[in-house]
């Protein structure tokens, strides 16, 4: 697991730095998608999630799910066009999870992606991740990132 200023990428996830959120390609065509770790930590604790329903389509750069915290409320976008074939119920009633488990029990939607090879290309992991967020965390003037306790990755 890459580590950058304390904050957590797994080396199996695929992210995008523009949209702040880590992709895993399930072995039946579909994503799963969260928040990263450094999303969670810029926001703060949370206080809700509310995503879209099941069987919405989505477009490309689209909010998947609203996120609230005590000093943000914004859109988690997809990079991927698609539907949505699943949401995490756990989220929605205890939004919290995405701070203590942002790349486990924290995934906020499953997608089934209508063009995954062209809409792949903008994800990076490993060293590409790592500098991607590197600067995005100087642009926003961020430190480290600050784990509540019981971080599960």
């Amino acid at each position: 697991m890459a580590e950058l200023k304390n904050c957590m990428l797994p080396d199996e996830l695929s992210y995008h730095v523009d949209f702040n959120v880590w992709i895993k390609k399930n072995d039946d065509g579909t994503i799963d998608l969260g928040m990263t770790d450094i999303a969670q930590s810029l926001a703060g604790a949370m206080l809700h999630c509310r995503q879209k329903k099941v069987g919405k389509t989505v477009k490309k750069g689209k909010s998947i799910a609203t996120v609230e915290s005590g000093k943000w409320v914004g859109p988690v976008k997809t990079p991927f066009a698609g539907e949505i074939i699943a949401k995490n119920d756990a989220v929605e009633s205890d939004a919290t999870i995405l701070n203590k488990s942002p790349y486990k029990q924290g995934w906020i939607v499953r997608i089934q992606p209508s063009d995954y090879d062209g809409d792949s290309s903008e994800l990076v992991s490993g060293d590409d991740a790592i500098s991607g967020f590197d600067a995005y965390m100087a642009e926003k003037e961020m430190g480290e990132c600050i784990h509540c306790d019981g971080f599960e990755g």
